[in-house]
């Protein structure tokens, strides 16, 4: 009995040990999802529809930095052609690279990567329900609420810096040391 217990507790943080290491293991050995669960999720949560919405919001956001570039200064009209061009050229650009066929690659792989199939079907189950449907619906307000109060933050911050920028550039050069 005695060299039954001494194996035993020999043995006790050796199964211990073994225990721990394979619980770490378990996430890495977790099943991945297929591109088919994926395409369940994404369909789901409507990402499709995100990313064709976010587009004119970040199409404005550009337009409104053109605006911003420009307009403090004088420009031909020449001048005002050219960086239109750019800023459509730009947009097309912008367009292609997030459009739906150029991202939805991305997204089954990165959701490959980053879940397990388990992970990816309760997701999808959760975007399939009412309570789903509702965040969905209501995220493209929340998004624009916030936006409007980051917008509202960062005024602020911005006329300083622009003010910090004019005096910079307001400034006399400091000559040689004095």
């Amino acid at each position: 009995m005695s060299a039954h217990r001494t194996v035993r507790s020999r043995l006790t943080p050796l199964l211990l040990a073994g225990s721990l290491l394979l619980a770490g293991i378990a996430p890495a050995l977790a099943t991945p999802p297929s591109d088919s669960d994926i395409n369940r999720l994404l369909a789901a949560s409507r990402a499709q529809n995100m990313l064709d919405a976010m587009l004119p919001q970040m199409e404005a956001m550009q337009q409104q930095q053109f605006a911003q570039l420009s307009g403090n200064q004088q420009l031909s009209p020449e001048q005002k052609q050219r960086i239109q061009r750019i800023q459509q050229r730009t947009s097309q650009t912008m367009r292609e690279a997030l459009s739906w066929s150029q991202m939805r690659p991305m997204y089954v792989d990165l959701y490959k990567r980053s879940f397990s199939k388990e992970d990816v079907l309760a997701m999808a189950e959760f975007y399939e329900s009412p309570a789903g449907q509702s965040l969905l619906d209501k995220t493209p307000t929340l998004m624009q609420n916030l936006m409007v109060a980051i917008q509202q933050k960062m005024t602020p911050l911005l006329a300083d810096l622009e003010k910090d920028l004019q005096q910079i550039v307001n400034e006399p050069e400091a000559k040689g040391g004095k």
